[in-house]
């Protein structure tokens, strides 16, 4: 247990090993990214070390999430709420001019974010574009962390969620995504909801994450601390084995899953794994879409302002609104 934790300590705390060691000699960023892009890049390269005790990471990464988030809510024209549903504490985004409400009939969008499961690097910055494009309200699971909460904590936090949601609109009205720790989790609640028999949502945003946390891949190896990443998976799993189709989906049924959409990058040290999982999906019959977006990192959109991050966030948005917005 010690040495896991040292080995999450030593994670970056925006995104999970969103900018770890490279095993390999990587060349600058590309001259092809806009100079927004460089600089956001070459900014978070920049950054301190962060504390290293576990109460002092999740306040320095909450306090990135202010200093981005902010700004992009005063852009975007978007308020955003504290609140708690289901006794689980949340975030709600609601575009200016769109009071929608998670309690009403219509479409809602549901966010599990990401963080290499123990910080909160994203229930901000993840979903205020999101939020602001398809004029739909957002609600952000801030759901429980490790090393305190390993599996199925969260899973059961955003499952009762998702069933406050599910008592007043049909399920296919709800879009269900995440990045990162949280697109393992989102395709983990749709497993958990397959098993359990509740309808499922009406599209599923697996940005950058991985279904299969007993495999690691080769982008993985280019871009990650191995050690580092393996030991997180564990210390998420608990007692549950990491092939456990529970804890990695893509080891179990996948027919039947809702439309999904799949987001990489050129960098991404999950762009093996989610690639994969897509293709995993289309093979069991399931409408998926990969995304790759070249030369930037892992789930870049969630940390840098540019215009790149803005087209990815118009994907996304485009995509799960076509998905939910008849509410089936």
């Amino acid at each position: 247990m010690k040495s896991a934790i040292r080995a999450i300590l030593a994670i970056p705390a925006i995104c999970m090993a969103a900018s770890a060691p490279a095993q390999i000699k990587l060349p600058p960023w590309s001259p092809e990214l806009s100079q927004a892009a460089r600089e956001g890049l070459e900014a978070n390269d920049s950054r301190p070390a962060g504390p290293q005790t576990m109460d002092g990471r999740r306040a320095r990464s909450e306090a990135i999430q202010q200093e981005i988030g902010q700004p992009r809510l005063a852009r975007w024209k978007v308020a955003m709420e504290e609140s708690e549903i289901a006794g689980v504490p949340v975030r709600i985004f609601r575009r200016a001019g769109r009071p929608g409400d998670w309690r009403g009939s219509g479409p809602v969008l549901l966010n599990l974010h990401g963080g290499g499961f123990f910080v909160d690097s994203g229930s901000i910055t993840e979903n205020v574009e999101i939020a602001a494009q398809t004029g739909y309200p957002v609600v952000a699971v801030r759901y429980r962390l490790i090393p305190e909460h390993p599996f199925p904590a969260a899973v059961e936090q955003a499952l009762a969620v998702y069933r406050a949601l599910l008592a007043t609109r049909k399920a296919g009205s709800i879009g269900l995504y995440g990045t990162s720790a949280g697109a393992i989790l989102s395709a983990e609640l749709v497993a958990r909801l397959k098993t359990d028999g509740v309808p499922l949502p009406g599209a599923l945003g697996f940005f950058s994450g991985t279904a299969n946390l007993s495999a690691t891949g080769d982008s993985a190896a280019l871009f990650a601390d191995m050690a580092g990443a393996k030991a997180v998976a564990q210390l998420y799993a608990g007692r549950r084995s990491l092939d456990d189709p529970a804890v990695s989906p893509l080891i179990g049924e996948l027919a039947g899953w809702p439309p999904t959409m799949c987001v990489t990058s050129g960098r991404d040290f999950l762009q093996g794994p989610t690639a994969d999982f897509c293709n995993a999906l289309r093979r069991a019959g399931v409408p998926a879409e990969l995304w790759l977006y070249d030369g930037l990192p892992h789930a870049f959109w969630a940390y840098i302002d540019s215009p790149e991050s803005d087209r990815a966030f118009a994907d996304m948005a485009r995509f799960l609104s076509k998905s939910i917005g008849a509410g089936k």
